[in-house]
């Protein structure tokens, strides 16, 4: 079997040491898709789509018309970037997902006299993108001129005490850690073997990943009172440290079939819930 490593990072640890064990059984080889033009030729059996780029994505689709199995699939892809997407399957699968708001640029929530203090995200997530805890008026006009045409989402501030769980799942296997709040710090994980979660969290991370058409991807949790709430999911996250997660993903990359998710499929879970804009109030 040929399969691709579509990143321009192929030294990352998650992808070096899969490579390692891929190459074993199998022809493995980098793609840096920002970097291929319309007619690079479609060679490989399976994608490993770690790249988001636009470029990436456009390869990603175009492999799949082609036959080729990609993992995770563009489309699923594209729903972790979309914060308003996120939220809308979230909901549409009753999984537990913060109130959301949609806004063109925070000069329209600014219009709205929001109730302090709030989370206030890039609605696109993308390397560098704004998300910040803002605690009243003077902050949000701040931020209104900082990122004039940003477009964003609101949702309410739910204090953590300073600690994510970060929960990655590699083909329905589940590893887990702590990770410092990217606003109060460095990042710094703590792994947590997956049966010290609290009870139902494993399974919670895996009906994201029905939900969202995914096979490998990240789920940041929050605890409020023991009740999770899922602030984001990310799709082929880097799982630095995590013991058994490149085994995990070359055995996902070498298993014979293909993963069955399909832009119809995703699209169809957007029926039932969409994010509010303009200031109106969400409800799950």
């Amino acid at each position: 079997m040929r399969i691709c490593l579509v990143t321009d990072r192929p030294d990352h640890p998650l992808l070096a040491d899969a490579h390692a064990l891929l190459t074993l059984r199998h022809e493995v080889i980098a793609l840096d898709p920002d970097t291929v033009t319309d007619g690079h030729p479609i060679n490989a059996d399976v994608y490993l789509l770690k790249a988001r780029t636009a470029k990436a994505l456009a390869f990603a689709e175009r492999a799949e018309r082609h036959g080729a199995r990609v993992l995770n699939s563009a489309a699923a892809t594209r729903a972790c970037q979309d914060r308003v997407r996120m939220a809308e399957l979230a909901w549409a699968a009753r999984l537990p997902f913060p109130a959301t708001t949609a806004f063109a640029s925070p000069a329209r929530l600014l219009a709205t006299a929001p109730v302090f203090p709030l989370m206030v995200k890039s609605r696109h997530s993308r390397r560098h993108d704004l998300v910040a805890r803002v605690d009243d008026l003077d902050a949000l006009r701040t931020m209104a001129r900082d990122w004039p045409d940003e477009p964003i989402v609101a949702q309410e501030f739910v204090d953590n005490g300073g600690w994510d769980h970060k929960l990655w799942v590699v083909d329905g296997h589940v590893f887990a850690g702590l990770r410092r709040t990217a606003l109060d710090g460095p990042a710094e994980t703590k792994p947590i073997a997956p049966e010290d979660l609290p009870t139902g969290w494993s399974t919670l991370a895996r009906r994201v990943g029905i939900a969202f058409g995914l096979d490998v991807y990240g789920v940041d949790i929050l605890e409020v009172d023991g009740i999770p709430s899922i602030i984001d999911v990310n799709a082929f996250p880097g799982m630095r440290g995590m013991s058994g997660a490149p085994e995990a993903l070359a055995a996902l990359a070498a298993r014979d079939g293909n993963s069955d998710r399909t832009e119809k499929r995703i699209e169809a879970r957007f029926s039932a819930f969409r994010v509010p804009d303009a200031g109106c109030k969400a409800s799950q």
